[in-house]
C-alpha cells in the first residue's frame, strides 16, 4: 500500500467516525425529544440533519476520488466499497431521526396516552446499543460485535410488530387516541429503521474482514 492510499485511509475513518458521532447524536436526541416532549431537541435534530447531509457527501466524494487516483485492490478496495454503503446508511439514519423528531414535535402538542415499557425503554435502548456497536465494529473490524448486533435486530422487530397490536386496541378502546397512537407508531417504524441500517453495517463489516456478502441470506 502507497503511503498516499494509507494516508487517505485513515483520513476517510476519521471522516466516517465524524459521521457517525453526527448520527448518534440526532439519534439520542430524537428519542429524547419523544419521550421527554422537548421540541427545542427535537429542532435540534432537524438541524444536525443537515450537517449529516454536508458530511455524507463529503465522504461519498472522496470515496470516488480514491477509486479514481489510487485504484485499490484486496482489502483496500473492499474497505472502500463498504464506507460508501455505510456511508448511505448512516445518511438515512439520520433522515428517520429527523423522522422521529418531527413526530416528537406533534405529539408535544397531543395528551400523552399510556404505552407500554418495550416501546419507552427497551426499544430506544436497543437501538442506540446496535448503533453503537455498528460503529465500534466498524473502527475495530470486529466481527463478534458485528455478528452481536445482526442478533438483536430480531428482537426489535419483535417489538416493533407488538406495537401494531398495540395502536391497534388503543384507537378501538378510545378514537379519539387515533392522532397519537398513529405517531407512535411511526415512531416506533422509524426506530426499525435505523435498527435495520445497523444490521447493515454490521454485514458490511463482515464483507470488509471476510470478503463475504451477508445481506439477503437470512
Amino acid at each position: 500500500m502507497s503511503l498516499h492510499l494509507q494516508r487517505d485511509l485513515e483520513s476517510l475513518k476519521k471522516e466516517l467516525l465524524q459521521l457517525g458521532n453526527l448520527v448518534e447524536s440526532a439519534i439520542n436526541s430524537a428519542i429524547l425529544a419523544l419521550h421527554n416532549r422537548e421540541t427545542v431537541l427535537a429542532d435540534r435534530v432537524l438541524q444536525i440533519e443537515l450537517e449529516i447531509n454536508e458530511k455524507e457527501v463529503q465522504i461519498e466524494e472522496e470515496c470516488l476520488k480514491m477509486l479514481a487516483l489510487h485504484q485499490p485492490v484486496a482489502v483496500d478496495l473492499r474497505f472502500i466499497v463498504a464506507v460508501l454503503k455505510v456511508d448511505n446508511d448512516l445518511e438515512r439514519m439520520g433522515d428517520f431521526a429527523k423522522n422521529i423528531a418531527k413526530r416528537a414535535l406533534v405529539l408535544a402538542n397531543l395528551n400523552p396516552v399510556p404505552i407500554s415499557s418495550e416501546f419507552v425503554t427497551e426499544l430506544p435502548d436497543l437501538v442506540r446499543t446496535m448503533v453503537r456497536k455498528s460503529l465500534d465494529a466498524l473502527v475495530t473490524l470486529d466481527t463478534d460485535l458485528a455478528r452481536n448486533v445482526i442478533k438483536m435486530d430480531k428482537r426489535v422487530d419483535e417489538i416493533n410488530a407488538r406495537m401494531y397490536t398495540e395502536v391497534q386496541q388503543m384507537i378501538e378502546q378510545d378514537v379519539r387516541r387515533t392522532e397519537v397512537a398513529l405517531n407512535l407508531l411511526s415512531c416506533s417504524r422509524h426506530m426499525e429503521r435505523i435498527a435495520d441500517l445497523s444490521t447493515n453495517i454490521a454485514e458490511d463489516v463482515l464483507f470488509m474482514v471476510e470478503g463475504k456478502v451477508m445481506r439477503h441470506m437470512g
